[in-house]
Parts: C-alpha cells; sequence; structure tokens
C-alpha cells in the first residue's frame, strides 16, 4: 500500500508504488476514489482519478487492485445510461438518493442478483472453439444475447435454465482443468478484442439520408467524421443515423458534452421509437453519459468503455454504430492531464501524442469475421462529432480526425442559418469508400447509380462557378442552358438534398427512393436541355407543371414508389408535346 505525497486536480502522485502496474486500477484516499496508474518512476506512480479530488490530502493510502481498468459486459447493458468508467447512474440515483453523483460509491454496471432465461444450443461432450455460440438471453424484445465460449476445449456440462450473470451456465474442459463459463465478462478497456478477420468495406451503412447515402457513402465498419460548429445540426444529424441506419444496436457517448444538450440527449432517447420494430430504440441502444462538469479522466476513459461494449455485440454477430459526441471534449480532457503531468505540449497545447490515440480510437472501427467455428461477422462503425472552437476545422482535433477517418461530412453554419438541413456542404465534404461501394450500389440499387451521381456533383460544380458570375451581373445575363443549370441545382438543393427530420415521411428515404428521385430531376434536365437545342423558351420549360411534381417527390411514401418509377413516363411525355407546340 502507498501514500499520496501530491494532488493535482485528477492526477495525484503516490509513493512505495513497488510491485504496481501500468494502467492498473487504485483506490486512492479515504474514501476509495477509483483511479488508475499512467506512469511509473522507480517506486512513484502518478494516478489519474477518475472522481473528484477536493479535500484529499497527502499521506491518505493508496492501494492497488492488481486489475487493469475494465468493464463489466453481460446481459442488462441495453437500455442502461452509464458514466464514463461505467458506473450505472439510474442504479447509483436510486441507491444514494441524491441528484448527484457522490464520490466513492460503489454500484455494479450489471444486476448481479437478476435472473436471466439462458437457452442453450450446445451440448454436453461437444467439442467448443473460443468465440463459439453456447447458448442466448432475450436481452430486450429486439436483441437476443449471446453468450460465447471464452476458450477451446470439450464442454463437460451445460444446462438451460434461470440464472444469474455470476452463476456457471456451462464447465469447459480444457488440457485436463475444468473452467466455469459465467454470463459475466470482465473486459480491458485499453485493449481491442479479438477477431478471426478484418475484411475489407464494402457494404454500405444505410442511413435515410439522401445527401449521405447518395453522395458521401459511409462503409458499414467504416469511420466517419462530422466537424462542425454551434447550432449546426450534430446532435441531430447523430440521432438521425442512431434511429434509421441498419445497425442492430446503437452505443452513444456524449463525452464532455455540455449538461443541458446531455439532458436532452437522456430525456429524448427513451422516448424515441424504433421504425423497424416499433419498440423503444432505448432497447437496442447503450448510453454513456459525461458532461463537461464531470472529472475530466472520465472524460477521457468513456471513448474506450464504450469501444469495448461496441466490440462486445460486434462479436455476437451484430452491426454496431457507435456515436461519439464530441471527440473534442475528449481531446480537451487529455490536454488538462497533459498539462497536470507537465508533458511538453504539441500544437494549441494538446498533447504530442493526440494523433496516436485518435488512430488507436478509430482503428477499433471495421467488419471482421468473428472468432468461433461458425461463419459470423459483425461490424463497428464509428461516427464522431468534432466540434471546432469557432467552426475552424484547421485546429488540430479536427485534422488529425480527418486523417484517420474516411468519410468527412461538412456541416456548414451558413446553411444551418438558411434553414437548409442537414447542413452539409456538398462540395467540401467527401467518402473515400465510394469505389469501394460502387460494386454494391450497382448490383442492389441500380446499374447506374454512379453515373448519376457523377453527374448531379458536376452540375453542383458547375452552379457554384456560376454564382461568381451571377453575383456580378446578374441569372438573366447568363445564357440560358446556364440558367437551365441553376433551375435544375436549385431543385437538386431543395428537393433532394434538403430532408427534414421532423416530417413523417421525408425523415428517411431508402435507396431505392433516392435514386429514383435523382433520376427523375436529371431526365429532367436532359429532356429540358434537349428542347432548349430545338429552340424552345426557357421560361416556358420552367412553367412547366411537371417541374412542380419533382418538388413533391420527398413526399410519396415508400409504399408508393411506384408513382416515382411512373414519373420518367411523364416527364417524356411532357416534353413531347412542348416540343409538337
Amino acid at each position: 500500500m502507498g501514500k499520496l505525497i501530491r494532488i493535482s486536480g485528477p492526477v495525484v502522485e503516490a509513493e512505495d508504488m513497488a510491485g504496481a502496474a501500468m494502467y492498473e486500477v487504485v483506490k486512492v484516499g479515504k474514501e476509495g476514489l477509483m483511479g488508475e496508474i499512467i506512469k511509473i518512476v522507480e517506486d512513484r506512480a502518478i494516478i489519474q482519478v477518475y472522481e473528484d479530488t477536493s479535500g484529499i490530502k497527502p499521506g491518505e493510502p493508496v492501494e492497488g487492485t492488481g486489475l487493469p481498468l475494465s468493464v463489466e459486459l453481460g446481459p442488462g447493458l441495453l437500455t442502461s445510461i452509464y458514466d464514463g468508467i461505467q458506473r450505472p447512474l439510474e442504479a447509483i440515483a436510486k441507491e444514494t438518493d441524491s441528484l448527484f453523483l457522490p464520490r466513492g460509491v460503489r454500484v455494479a454496471p450489471l444486476d448481479h442478483k437478476k435472473k436471466w432465461e439462458f437457452k442453450a444450443v450446445k451440448k454436453s461432450g461437444e467439442k467448443v472453439r473460443r468465440g463459439d455460440v453456447l447458448g442466448t438471453v432475450q436481452e430486450t424484445d429486439l436483441i437476443l444475447h449471446k453468450v460465447l465460449a471464452p476458450r477451446d476445449g470439450t464442454l463437460k456440462s451445460i444446462s438451460s435454465g434461470k440464472f444469474t450473470i455470476e452463476d456457471a451456465v456451462a464447465v469447459i474442459e480444457e488440457d485436463g482443468k475444468r473452467h466455469d463459463v459465467t454470463m459475466l465478462v470482465r473486459q480491458p478497456v485499453r485493449r481491442a478484442r479479438e477477431c478471426a478477420e478484418k475484411l475489407d468495406p464494402t457494404l454500405p451503412l444505410v442511413t435515410g439520408q439522401r445527401v449521405v447515402d447518395m453522395f458521401f457513402p459511409i462503409a458499414k465498419g467504416g469511420t466517419c467524421a462530422i466537424p462542425g460548429p454551434f447550432g449546426s445540426g450534430k446532435t441531430v444529424t447523430q440521432h438521425q443515423f442512431a434511429k434509421w441506419s441498419d445497425t442492430q444496436l446503437v452505443v452513444y457517448i456524449g463525452c464532455g458534452e455540455r449538461g443541458n444538450e446531455m439532458t436532452e440527449v437522456l430525456t429524448e432517447f427513451p422516448h424515441l421509437v424504433d421504425p423497424k420494430s416499433g419498440k423503444p430504440l432505448m432497447q437496442r441502444t447503450i448510453l454513456i453519459a459525461n458532461t463537461s462538469n464531470m472529472p475530466v479522466a472520465a472524460r477521457e476513459a468513456s471513448i474506450y468503455t464504450g469501444i469495448t461494449i461496441a466490440e462486445y455485440y460486434r462479436d455476437m454477430g451484430y452491426d454496431v454504430a457507435l456515436m461519439a459526441d464530441s471527440t473534442s471534449r475528449w481531446a480537451e480532457a487529455m490536454r488538462e492531464i497533459g498539462g497536470r503531468l507537465e508533458e511538453m505540449p504539441g500544437e494549441e497545447g494538446y498533447p504530442a501524442y493526440l494523433a496516436r490515440r485518435l488512430a488507436e480510437f478509430y482503428e477499433r472501427a471495421g467488419r471482421v469475421r468473428t472468432l468461433g467455428s461458425d461463419e459470423r461477422y459483425g461490424s463497428i462503425t464509428i461516427i464522431g462529432a468534432v466540434s471546432p472552437p469557432g467552426g475552424d476545422i484547421n485546429e488540430p482535433v479536427s485534422q488529425n480526425t480527418l486523417r484517420v477517418t474516411k468519410v468527412y461530412l461538412a456541416l456548414e453554419a451558413a446553411l444551418a442559418q438558411r434553414r437548409h438541413f442537414p447542413a452539409f456542404n456538398w462540395l467540401r465534404s467527401y467518402s473515400l469508400y465510394t469505389e469501394l461501394l460502387d460494386t454494391w450500389f450497382t448490383q442492389s440499387v441500380s446499374a447506374d447509380w454512379p453515373k448519376l451521381r457523377a453527374e448531379a456533383m458536376a452540375l453542383l460544380q458547375k452552379e457554384s462557378e456560376l454564382q461568381e458570375i451571377v453575383q456580378l451581373v446578374g441569372p438573366d445575363a447568363l445564357p440560358e442552358k446556364e440558367q437551365l443549370v441553376l433551375a435544375t441545382t436549385r431543385s437538386l438543393r431543395e428537393d433532394f438534398l434538403q430532408q427534414s427530420a421532423f416530417h413523417d415521411i421525408d425523415t428517411y428515404s431508402s435507396m431505392r427512393k433516392q435514386y429514383l428521385m435523382l433520376r427523375n430531376i436529371l431526365a429532367t434536365h436532359a429532356r429540358a436541355e434537349a428542347a432548349l437545342d430545338i429552340g424552345v423558351q426557357l421560361k416556358r420549360v420552367l412553367a412547366m407543371p411537371i417541374r412542380e411534381n419533382l418538388g413533391r417527390m420527398k413526399e410519396v411514401p415508400e409504399s408508393r414508389l411506384s408513382q416515382l418509377e411512373g414519373m420518367q413516363g411523364e416527364i417524356d411525355k411532357a416534353f413531347d408535346e412542348l416540343g409538337r407546340k
């Protein structure tokens, strides 16, 4: 047992710590505050404490646990709300009857007394490999929890029935030794869980948001950064991804956000309805709440807690979406701890290892073939919001994030102020998954998907060039064909790129609907160009009733897509009549 000799906010120093290990969890002071050793010099240890250190004094005891910082994994994780070190906030509130998070309180992250119905899928005497599914538990109405074999060996016994997470549900014999298998797993958070193979990102994450799926697609198991200033729509975008993306589970990390924003998430998420099942979205969601007034060390740990929980469900064969809001606050926590440690600062005071830590976090995303004898595939898609001061993405957190993520969705305050949502700048955003995913799009949606996307982007780029001329001489001074480009791109912006998260129908667009909408807009543009070539006046083209129908396409429900499929015939018919006149 050691003793404290120096306290500097969340960072303390203890002596007489011979035998302690790096990243070992320790109990600090008389209240037993939770801390983690982050530096060792001879018999002295530097400890980052995950709770408020005010009031503790030099000379108080420091006791090692011999364990790394770990999370409890098992049935009961879903629907839970944790802080950054997996303390269950609702359970603590009930036990302490306090509005605040008291220091030194220890409540198990999972309910160790609750009994779960375990159904065995293997039989005694079978050979099992690490990662094989031994049995299942119906954790919520939406998610079947799979209990995995922790090692290779022979299954000596297994039984169905009601068990707590600490009860042995099976016994595996390996090299003559018997090992009890429980539903509870303790996993160190700073070490990634193993998988059999990491796969190429060849499947898209279907989000239902047209600007993303059509122009800047995210791959399942991919990484995405959403930098943007305050009020530009980062949180609403993540809510939309959580609600509509084709993943089975959502892990939402509120990493250092202001208390009022996190309160909004905590009050809204339990009331969101999963559109696929009609059940509460929380039945497939885990929330990790870490506001800006919580200890900064716990904020730094929250990212690792969230990704470890996501990996646990990935290994069951689920697709998981991990939302981190926002990694800027996480980096600020590292900056503060680095300052307390008197480390040599890097750019703008951030630690020199900022880029490495960001890369280590994002590389834990991916689509994998899981361990086990059966063919099981799972994925973790990381969508990280970044809050650069003043919206300037030239600062270190944004730049280092963009180096390691493959999709950049550039939120812009000017678009948000014009009430254009999602406020992604279509000329600054990009996706490096586009070519990898084009095979899927051409096989699953339409062979001309890439061609339509390229044509639309070319028109939007042309509009940007024409805007400079328009500002000088006005639109009427342009040739009619260029005026037509401006009319078409206005339709693209208002009828396709703009999408209301609060409209019952427009909030989600299937891939098929997105394709038909874009095809109809571009088909109208092509026929309009041909009409101008044969001498039809532009004002007659723009006055055609068919153009009004383009603006109503977003209100067509998914059950009536035949209406959109038939529009191409209507467009051709309308322009044929115009040509005859």
